[in-house]
């Protein structure tokens, strides 16, 4: 193995996320298995749910490299605009299209109404609520000073 990419996955910058990301949407998966009894592998790649996966990732890199590259620095600002955009688009744009996407399945399923044959449902979870968001950030910005 070359030795950028032995540097590349030992920054903590890569790892840190990746990690977090991984292990909340392991905790998901397991949480829907007990409350559904049910084990739904989508959990461990799907959007959506408590807490927040994609608003504890930003936020993590955000927090760390503002912690060691300093608040000041233009990589910093990169970080936190980025962090903001994933956390809004989490909890509005992608909210309101899983509200969409659940209508319109129970449009499809309506008898009568319709008549349009579909293969496969919408999927319906794919934002978060505010409080999930939150939460996800919350997790993220506490592994970024921890580590």
């Amino acid at each position: 193995m070359s030795n950028d990419f032995i540097a590349f996955v030992q920054s903590k910058y890569i790892y840190v996320p990746f990690f977090l990301w991984f292990g909340i949407q392991l905790f998901k998966l397991i949480y829907d298995l007990f409350t559904t009894k049910k084990f739904n592998f989508k959990r461990i790649m799907g959007a959506g749910g408590m807490p927040s996966s994609h608003s504890a990732v930003v936020v993590s890199l955000a927090t760390l490299i503002g912690k060691y590259e300093g608040v000041n620095s233009p990589i910093f600002a990169l970080s936190f605009i980025l962090a903001a955009v994933v956390m809004y688009d989490a909890c509005g744009i992608r909210r309101a299209a899983g509200k969409q996407a659940t209508l319109l399945n129970k449009l499809i399923e309506t008898p009568g109404l319709t008549g349009v044959q579909v293969s496969e449902k919408l999927v319906e979870v794919l934002g978060h609520t505010p409080v999930e968001v939150f939460v996800g950030a919350l997790i993220g910005l506490v592994v970024g000073v921890i580590v």
